[in-house]
């Protein structure tokens, strides 16, 4: 299975590397993962951009960002009438910042339909990012240059996450722990072969996170072996376990790692993190063997 996925060479010099987070089931930790794992990749000294392509708008409530703040948003950005750069905002955490969804992203496929380009929007978008700074602005979110975009997607496989796709260098997939998971597995990687063979060649499977794992469940224990065995070493060795503070944070509009950077939850997004790193460290130095 992992050999249909082959790793890919970094992205160009100043482009970011852009990962879609993308699961088609929901409440498997795409938005929780986006939001933590953007700020544990800040906290290492990263540039990052999180990208909010749900339109229930979680990534960009769970940074704390008011709705009334959105007043641009992803939606301006898919239907051409603003930069991404002019969607973008700051947060709380330092070298993390993010472009808001709203409601409005709900009713975008339809208003796309019968344009040509419908499934690069985003992908244009972002290659204007770190070369096409808005004239005149001088704020920090406009000079700063991403090392790394995170998409955020809805959990759906429609226009919204096939945009995604197109765009990104390759997918992180949050998988829950429990019994379903490997039957929606199979399904997102139809889909993502689908988008390879069509929209983006070079697309392909950054890893699989586990989310949600309960120690004192059997059935987690199993699940992950499973999906170790399904898919090899595309399954990060972290782990991101059941923690209370990690759902709460979010009421707050704080990541876990700033609501409580010393519980299990914050600490197992820095190892994922780190381990992502490293990751592309090995994609960098086979790109330039």
């Amino acid at each position: 299975m992992t050999d249909e996925f082959p790793l890919v060479p970094a992205a160009p010099y100043g482009l970011p590397r852009v990962l879609a987070l993308a699961n088609q089931k929901g409440g498997v930790g795409k938005t929780t993962t986006a939001i933590n794992l953007g700020t544990a990749l800040a906290a290492i000294g990263e540039s990052v951009l999180i990208v909010d392509l749900d339109p229930q708008g979680n990534a960009s409530t769970g940074l704390g960002i008011d709705r009334r703040s959105r007043r641009v948003s992803t939606y301006d950005v898919l239907t051409g009438d603003v930069s991404l750069r002019e969607a973008v905002l700051e947060t709380a955490v330092p070298r993390l910042h993010i472009a808001p969804s709203t409601m409005d992203l709900s009713g975008l496929e339809l208003e796309l339909a019968s344009q040509r380009d419908r499934a690069y929007r985003l992908r244009d978008a972002i290659r204007g990012l770190n070369g096409g700074r808005d004239s005149g602005s001088l704020d920090s979110r406009n000079e700063t240059p991403y090392s790394y975009v995170l998409i955020d997607c809805p959990p759906s496989l429609n226009l919204i996450t096939v945009n995604a796709m197109a765009a990104a260098n390759a997918i992180l997939v949050p998988l829950q722990c429990e019994f379903f998971a490997l039957e929606g597995l199979s399904q997102l990687l139809k889909t993502v072969e689908q988008v390879r063979t069509t929209l983006n060649p070079q697309l392909t499977i950054h890893g699989i996170v586990l989310t949600m794992f309960d120690s004192r469940n059997n059935l987690s224990a199993q699940v992950v072996q499973d999906v170790r065995q399904f898919m090899g070493d595309k399954v990060y060795e972290t782990i991101i376990p059941r923690n209370v503070r990690v759902s709460e944070a979010p009421s707050y509009g704080k990541p876990v790692l700033l609501y409580d950077l010393k519980c299990v939850g914050s600490q197992a997004y820095l190892r994922l993190a780190s381990e992502i790193i490293q990751r592309e460290r090995a994609l960098r130095a086979t790109a330039a063997a």
